[in-house]
């Protein structure tokens, strides 16, 4: 202990290193992050590694306040009881509060094969594993990917734009949040590109092999290279911790974000649950809940009751490409409208986010608590009607 209040942050994603920047604004706060990596990583670029355009990696000097201390080293365990972390190093980390910020990564596939054969992307370390891998194949041989959110069409375009012969295999339906309209815009862009889309009932991987995939209806795709994007899980730190989560294994939190288990813990971004109500998982989410944990501390700390989380969206980016991409717009609730930006404004308006994300964060080391965020008062609507209806059902 400092003879300060110290704060652990565990995680030093977009969640965790917004959070431990904003709790700099008090010089009577000592900040911990603690972080298996001594680099960033730009999770929103990982695709651009895969394909050979950006190494998706930034130096933590770029983005972290002066005042935190980073620890290169993984947690194995939370003792609520003692308020410390276990380290896989050894050791033990003391803290006054908790900020659960561990992030998120590939889910269990649980299709036969695909563990063994197809390569996931979520990490640094997956996608990095991944590239020397397509380097080695020819460019004419097939790569299916697997996945038709924002990281399957991404890194489906950006393989195919290199020149790749691309299968994105959808399952249901391309894009699953976007509008019918600026999903017909990304399969256009698809099909400029060369890549074959196979979306409906009968487009779900069902089995992967070294040389291809298996559909539900029977069909095999002939494939050099599988890539796996569908889904996403969190680490079981919290479970394993005895704190409650939910049935994804976020940690579950009231609407302050603070757990239900212990009040000096609280979560931020993938890994967080809500009221078992998450925000959908990506970095637009991550940095503004990863404010929000580090407000409920301060508030704590300046003996003020702490807010609920009031999160509004504007859209999802998506790249199809260096040279195409699509913006869609969307309500504060996060539901896709009719609007969209596509081609080159599009890739423009992605590449200005990815840049501003990281500006968010260097913004936020210099001048803790200058991060402000869209609003949408509908969620607390939303949770009083989920409430009647749980009360309806007893």
């Amino acid at each position: 202990m400092t003879g300060k209040t110290d704060v652990v942050v565990i995680g030093g994603g977009y969640a965790g290193v917004l959070a431990a920047n904003r709790l700099t604004g008090r010089d009577d706060v000592a900040v911990t992050l603690i972080n298996p990596r001594r680099i960033f990583v730009e999770r929103i670029r990982l695709h651009q590694l895969v394909g050979g355009s950006d190494d998706a990696v930034v130096d933590y000097r770029e983005v972290l306040a002066e005042g935190v201390r980073l620890v290169v080293d993984t947690v194995t365990r939370i003792d609520a009881a003692e308020h410390s972390v276990a380290l896989a190093t050894g050791g033990t980390v003391g803290y006054d509060y908790l900020i659960y910020a561990v992030g998120s990564g590939s889910a269990d596939p649980g299709v036969s094969g695909a563990a063994e054969f197809a390569y996931p992307i979520a990490s640094l370390e997956e996608a990095q594993r991944l590239r020397p891998v397509l380097d080695a194949t020819p460019g004419t041989a097939p790569v299916t990917v697997v996945g038709a959110g924002p990281t399957g069409i991404e890194t489906a375009a950006e393989l195919a734009e290199a020149g790749r012969t691309v299968t994105l295999v959808c399952g249901a339906v391309l894009g699953p949040y976007l509008h019918p309209r600026g999903r017909r815009a990304v399969a256009r862009r698809l099909a400029k590109l060369g890549v074959t889309v196979l979306a409906g009932r009968d487009a779900t991987a069902t089995a992967v092999t070294r040389d291809g995939v298996q559909l539900s209806d029977g069909r095999e795709l002939p494939s050099a290279v599988t890539i796996w994007t569908a889904g996403f899980g969190v680490p079981d730190l919290a479970a394993r911790s005895g704190l409650r989560t939910d049935a994804l294994g976020r940690l579950l939190t009231d609407e302050t974000l603070t757990s239900v288990d212990d009040v000096r813990i609280v979560a931020a971004g993938d890994a967080a649950a809500p009221s078992d109500l998450p925000f959908r998982m990506s970095c637009q989410a991550a940095t503004r809940i990863g404010a929000h944990a580090a407000d409920t501390v301060l508030r704590r700390l300046a003996g003020e009751q702490p807010a609920p989380v009031n999160l509004g969206f504007f859209g999802q980016c998506v790249s199809l490409g260096r040279r195409g991409g699509i913006f869609q717009f969307a309500a504060r609730d996060d539901t896709a409208s009719r609007f969209h930006l596509a081609g080159r404004p599009g890739a423009t308006l992605k590449e200005l986010v990815c840049k501003h994300t990281i500006k968010h964060l260097a913004d936020e080391a210099r001048v803790p608590g200058s991060l402000t965020w869209v609003r949408d008062d509908r969620r607390q609507e939303l949770l009083r009607a989920r409430h009647g209806e749980v009360l309806g059902r007893r």
